[in-house]
Formats: structure tokens, C-alpha cells, sequence
């Protein structure tokens, strides 16, 4: 499929990860896909690694998108190169895990300015550009965690404050033709999860309905789906890919 084909694509936090692989199945769809992380040599790598189906191309910048005019030179730069932002996926995100009384104020503060203020970073600057254009879909990464988990309290509350941006976009931006989802993934094998104690693991995985973990190209998938314009009547959707976790935590 080439539901991308001269789009744009941008991924935050492309680096590696759940990141890397929806800008992956972007690039493979036709997308000129945009990549930003922190993370320079990784992301070089990660560039060097994609392949963009003919007339696409890929483009690797280091942002932190905790700092808004870093954001906005990014996108801004991108939308003056290209004429055009039609998808931003904001996956940036870091954890800082700690019970609530042993949260430092550093901790908190970081947790919630890269996974949250980021993506509020990047949706305030992409929209002029999607409005004037009257499309755009706008994706978030919110988590299983944001319903509460223990020792997450900084990582819990911003991605709570992601679903509710979401709703708040998708309002804002239905008139223009922009869409606002989010994806909240269950246990994906990511290298956070790969390192993980074995039993604290295994404790986990048995709590999914499916009794296995997820692929980032689970994520990928729904994200492609979720930013086409197939789904240009879905808006302030959050989809659980989960394997059941949402669900079953319901019917217990």
C-alpha cells in the first residue's frame, strides 16, 4: 500500500522503539518521513536503516521537544522545505519511576515537560500549517499507565493529560479537516521491557487476556491506520493495543 505517498510524515522519539517502527511502516507507505530524538547516533542509525519507497525521502533531526522553540524551528523549517505537514506522531517520551513521595521535583518536572508539554510543543506548531491546508492527523502515545500505576506518578498523570489534549485537539481541529487520536499500548517488546527482572516479566505478561506480549509492529500498524485518510472519520479515538488488558481489568 502507498496510503503515504506524498505525504509527511513526523515521528518524535524515532530513535529506536515503538518510534522507529512506526516510522518504518510510514517510510514503506510512501511518506517523506521526518525523524527526531535526543539521541544523535541513534538516530543517524535509525535514518541510515529505513528505506522510503521511490520519491520519498527521510530527513533525521536531534530535537528535544521539551523546548518549544526548538520544536518550532523543526517543524517550522519542515513546513517551509515541503510546503506540507500532513502527520505527526508524537511518541517522545521518558520514564523517571518512583513512589509518589520519592518523586524529586527534577523527576517530575521531566517526565511531564518531554511526554506531555512535548507533545503540545508539536501539535501547537504543526497546526497552523495542517489548518491552512485544511488536513492533517495528529497521533499521540499515551500508555496502559495512564488509568494509574504504581510508582508512576509523574509518567501516569502525563500521559492522562495526553488523552485529554487529544479530546481537546480533535474538538478544536474536526472543522479544518485534522484529526487527534492516541494509542495506548499494553506490553510491547521494547528493549525497557527486554530488560526487565524475569519473574517481575513473566508476573505481567500473565495479566494479558492474550498471555503474550505485543510487537512494535503492532503499534505501527494501528498507527498507519489511525493517520490515513481511511480513518477521517475517527477523531478523539483512544485505542487500546493491549491484548486485552483494558478489558480484562474491566471484567475483574
Amino acid at each position: 500500500m502507498n496510503r503515504y505517498q506524498g505525504q509527511v510524515a513526523l515521528v518524535t522519539g524515532a530513535a529506536r522503539g515503538l518510534g522507529l517502527a512506526m516510522a518504518r511502516r510510514f517510510a514503506a507507505e510512501g511518506a517523506t518521513v521526518a525523524l527526531a530524538d535526543v539521541d544523535g547516533d541513534a538516530l543517524r542509525e535509525a535514518a541510515a536503516a529505513l528505506e522510503p519507497s521511490a520519491g520519498a525521502a527521510v530527513e533525521a533531526d536531534v530535537v528535544d521537544v521539551a523546548t518549544a522553540a526548538a520544536v518550532d524551528d523543526w517543524i517550522g523549517g519542515l513546513a517551509e522545505r515541503h510546503g506540507r505537514v500532513d502527520v505527526l506522531v508524537n511518541n517522545a517520551g521518558v520514564i523517571r519511576d518512583n513512589r509518589v513521595e520519592l518523586v524529586t521535583d527534577d523527576d517530575w518536572r521531566r517526565v511531564v515537560d518531554v511526554n506531555l508539554t512535548g507533545a503540545f510543543n508539536c501539535i501547537r506548531a504543526a497546526l497552523p500549517t495542517m489548518r491552512e491546508r485544511r488536513y492533517g492527523r495528529i497521533l499521540s502515545l499515551s500508555s496502559m499507565s495512564w488509568r494509574g500505576n504504581f510508582g508512576q506518578a509523574n509518567y501516569a498523570a502525563a500521559k492522562a493529560g495526553l488523552i485529554g489534549l487529544t479530546s481537546t485537539v480533535a474538538l478544536e481541529g474536526a472543522r479544518d479537516g485534522i484529526t487527534a487520536c492516541a494509542i495506548a499500548p499494553g506490553l510491547i517488546e521494547t528493549p525497557m521491557l527486554a530488560s526487565m527482572d524475569a519473574g517481575a516479566r513473566e508476573k505481567l505478561i500473565a495479566r494479558v487476556p492474550m498471555r503474550h506480549t505485543g510487537d512494535p509492529t503492532d503499534i505501527a500498524a494501528a498507527a498507519a491506520f489511525l493517520c490515513s485518510p481511511e480513518a477521517g472519520y475517527l477523531t478523539g479515538v483512544v485505542l487500546n493495543v493491549d491484548g486485552g488488558i483494558a478489558v480484562g481489568s474491566a471484567a475483574r
